[in-house]
């Protein structure tokens, strides 16, 4: 019998490793991709891709009648395991390279490939690019877009997990959205009717009472039939909420001291990604905040612009929002606080000064929405007579307001969107740009 104890190490050495300098000189197995191949004649560079990024190797043309160092009809995205000495070689990524004894194939592809993925740029339309998906990925600038959008939940994760917050994971097929409206895709659940989730409202208000502060990295569904730049019908939302606030700047607090921590981890452990893409990270030291009602009229007063929906923000609006703030106050973030009351949910707590608004917020970056939250009502009487005040009813609801009839500490939290904000972040025009695979109106494979 045999039994498994955990991970055997293994022959081959990994791209962290070479970059220590502990194998210089040294000969080493390497497993890799093929990215290119760049037949010199007496010499052939074999250029590897690893996750971390990629590796040069040198396969000098052998003399005649000597045996070759094998596989001489590789082809690109071969699977394979070179070995060979490590050598200092400035002009090769990373600064290292592999001289070539041997190769040994895992795979040959089967075809050739569609599209040229080992150019640095594709230069190819994003329908090319979403349609050979699996493909493009592969793409070095295509993988650091993606390795930059881990660093962004990876902060999250960290940072909350540093503020005593819960990771919790809570359910997408559900008895109804948290959202309300038509906007959801509804489900034949065992004969019975439910819906995928529009978001973990409810379930992480729930476990406010639990865990006091919880946070959750995980898809959402919005049914929505647009088909814009920056609407997605799947998306990643990264969520908390956190209880015995003081009030909803708490939570705005909060996002602010999160947004600092992540820019300083991808500053710090994403330089390569950062700088293949040229992207400069935000400052976010900090971040001004101002009322719904007194934004519109800052973009009307300067760029001309009449205020024709005074209750809710048109995407030109938010756009001018955020070059106003970028032109008076340095800032590519601004909080807009104090939304009305009859376009946001019924959990929202409205404004004890005026209840036409509420104890809610928007966080814009570089002119687009990128986060919802606020203060919820946490008291039982006070979220029934606002239900039935829109005509609700609250035996629908039953399960969700159970936590308010046993006992709710004063709460708030947010939702922030993933994809928008690397989509911003990465000075990108479209959404689907910073989704792996996206899911859209006409979009449902690969």
């Amino acid at each position: 019998m045999e039994f498994i104890k955990g991970i055997q190490k293994k022959e081959t050495t990994e791209l962290a490793d070479l970059l220590t300098g502990a194998y210089t000189g040294k000969t080493v197995s390497v497993s890799g991709a093929v990215h290119t191949i760049r037949d010199m004649g007496e010499l052939s560079f074999i250029i590897l891709r690893k996750a971390e990024g990629l590796i040069q190797c040198v396969r000098e043309r052998s003399p005649e009648g000597a045996e070759p160092p094998s596989a001489d009809d590789l082809k690109e995205e071969s699977t394979v395991i070179v070995t060979g000495a490590v050598s200092p070689e400035p002009r090769a990524p990373h600064g290292l390279e592999i001289r070539v004894s041997e190769i040994r194939v895992l795979s040959v592809p089967a075809e050739v490939l569609p599209i040229a993925v080992s150019k640095w740029k594709l230069n190819t339309s994003l329908e090319t690019k979403l349609a050979l998906r699996p493909i493009t990925l592969r793409n070095p600038m295509e993988r650091a877009k993606f390795r930059i959008q881990e660093g962004i939940v990876r902060g999250f994760r960290d940072f909350l997990h540093s503020q005593h917050f819960t990771e919790i994971r809570t359910p997408k097929i559900v008895a109804r959205g948290a959202e309300g409206g038509s906007n959801v895709f509804r489900l034949d659940y065992f004969n019975k009717k439910a819906e995928l989730g529009q978001s973990p409202q409810f379930y992480k208000q729930t476990m406010v009472g639990v865990y006091d502060r919880v946070f959750e990295a995980a898809p959402v569904f919005r049914a929505e039939k647009h088909n814009t730049t920056r609407h997605l019908n799947e998306y990643t939302s990264l969520d908390f909420e956190m209880g015995y606030i003081d009030g909803f700047e708490d939570v705005m607090a909060m996002e602010t001291a999160m947004l600092q921590y992540v820019m300083k981890l991808l500053s710090e452990e994403y330089e390569k990604e950062l700088l293949m893409l040229n992207v400069t990270l935000p400052d976010v030291s900090k971040i001004p905040a101002v009322t719904f009602k007194r934004a519109k009229e800052l973009v009307s007063e300067k760029y001309s612009r009449p205020i024709r929906n005074p209750y809710d923000l048109e995407p030109e609006e938010e756009n001018l929002i955020g070059r106003y703030f970028k032109e008076e106050f340095g800032s590519d973030f601004v909080f807009v606080t104090h939304y009305p009351s009859k376009k946001r949910p019924f959990y929202a707590m409205d404004d004890p000064q005026d209840p036409k608004y509420t104890l809610s917020f928007d966080l814009l970056f570089r002119g687009l929405e990128i986060t919802t939250g606020g203060q919820r009502i946490h008291d039982y009487d006070a979220i029934i007579k606002k239900m039935e005040a829109r005509g609700m009813d609250p035996e629908e609801l039953a399960s969700y307001l159970m936590i308010f009839k046993y006992g709710m500490p004063p709460h708030g939290g947010l939702g922030i969107g993933l994809e928008r904000l690397t989509m911003r972040l990465l000075n990108e025009q479209n959404v689907r740009e910073t989704t792996m695979f996206p899911r859209d109106v006409t979009r449902l494979e690969p």
